[in-house]
């Protein structure tokens, strides 16, 4: 059954917009299957550039019918947006299928959100604040809107003064904010209904049935591994799981229609928001990074924190998802740094520490144990054959493989489609 995920590997923002892209060419559906409007996939490609928050990054090929599954978390005014914006540029968006059984980001989970984060002061968790995470909270709650929901008016109304009515004891009794209408909130919904109607469907039957032909399928993922909501660094993660178990969930497939799952690294480390990141440097090298690679969110425009490659965390994240190959991102960004060094154990309290550990306060305390690496000096950008990377950066590259146990099969040394590295087709 050739279903293949593509994983982030670190905390995020690896670039598996661009990755995805380059994918397509042998696959016909693209499938997102966790996460909202918090994550963003940036695509350039002879068509332009595209910064996608909810549209699976396989849209831009003809070919490919872009999915978004049961997992995902929407918020309709952003996905209708997306579609008018394709539209516009006259990207075909007819084929995209949303799942009757995805929840439905109301406006009172945007309200939440914000005011949460508010509420947390010094302790907040960098949220967004897209109202994913309350969506989450009601869908566990069994007091979610769904989209097949919305199909129903009758049957809508009343799910929706029972959700509404909730939200608003919160928003009024414990954020002391105003509520909102159940009326407007309904009338809302029928207007979300009559623009997406044509896109919902029962994907996970149309997902099954393009296995069941063979056909190549690619789940997309969105956030990091280290930002999943068990096996991430707790409490600091989204409200999904982004590790390769939630595409299963996320689309209603089993485990044995997954053929391969392909992680997406940094070949440095970043991350959004707040929690631990042992390798984070708060000088003019981190600076540096950040600046040269472009770090700065897709959703938020929020400068990311930089640091070297973690490969303790990255090491975390093959094991977790049972890696069959490694994607390698960025490596431009390191031309002419030297050393560069790669984080290969840590410390804690002067003392080796086995494995990624899952206490909080433990990773905070954790200090890094580097390895050095030659620099190379001659540009990797653009750079498309492997025999052409500098000597030094083809040993960076060796040395990640042998610190975080898997093959590192693309090396992505640009933006562009086209700016990447083949060692080994990952799709047949």
């Amino acid at each position: 059954m050739p279903a293949y995920a593509v994983i982030g590997g670190q905390w995020g923002d690896e670039g598996k917009g661009k990755v995805i892209d380059y994918l397509c060419e042998n696959v016909t559906m693209v499938a997102r299957y966790s996460g909202g409007n918090n994550a963003g996939h940036t695509v350039l490609n002879a068509s332009g550039e595209f910064k996608f928050h909810l549209m699976p990054s396989g849209v831009i090929w003809p070919q490919v019918t872009p999915v978004i599954g049961n997992g995902v978390v929407v918020d309709p005014d952003v996905l209708i947006q997306e579609i008018n914006d394709l539209r516009a540029r006259g990207i075909d968006v007819s084929k995209l299928q949303v799942s009757d059984r995805a929840h439905v980001i109301m406006p009172y989970h945007v309200r939440m959100d914000q005011l949460e984060e508010i509420g947390r002061g010094q302790d907040a968790l960098g949220t967004t604040g897209r109202g994913v995470g309350p969506a989450y909270v009601d869908r566990v709650a069994r007091s979610g809107i769904r989209f097949g929901d919305m199909l129903d008016a009758e049957g809508l109304r009343d799910r929706l003064a029972l959700a509404a009515s909730r939200a608003n004891n919160t928003i009024t009794k414990v954020h002391e904010a105003e509520p909102f209408s159940i009326d407007e909130l309904f009338e809302q919904c029928l207007r979300w209904r009559d623009e997406l109607l044509p896109f919902i469907a029962p994907v996970e039957e149309r997902v099954r049935e393009a296995l069941s032909r063979g056909e190549n399928v690619l789940l997309e993922g969105a956030q990091g591994t280290l930002l999943d909501l068990d096996h991430g660094t707790y409490p600091y993660v989204t409200s999904s799981h982004s590790s390769v178990g939630g595409a299963c969930a996320g689309l209603g497939i089993g485990p044995r229609s997954v053929a391969g799952v392909f992680g997406v690294f940094k070949a440095y480390t970043s991350r959004v928001g707040a929690g631990p990141m042992p390798t984070e440097l708060n000088d003019d090298m981190g600076e540096l990074i950040r600046e040269r690679g472009g770090e700065y969110g897709t959703t938020t425009g929020r400068p990311r924190r930089c640091g070297w490659f973690d490969g303790v965390a990255s090491r975390y994240g093959v094991i977790v998802n049972d890696l069959t190959a490694g994607i390698l991102t960025r490596l431009d960004v390191l031309d002419g740094f030297d050393p560069v060094r790669v984080c290969v154990g840590y410390e804690l309290d002067g003392k080796p520490l086995e494995g990624f550990p899952a206490q909080t306060r433990a990773l905070e305390q954790c200090k890094p144990v580097y390895r050095n690496f030659a620099g190379w000096h001659k540009p990797t950008a653009g750079l498309t054959n492997w025999d052409d990377l500098p000597a030094e950066a083809q040993t960076y590259v060796r040395g990640i493989e042998e610190i975080i146990g898997c093959s590192i099969d693309l090396v992505s040394t640009g933006p562009h489609r086209h700016e990447t590295i083949c060692r080994k087709p990952l799709i047949p």
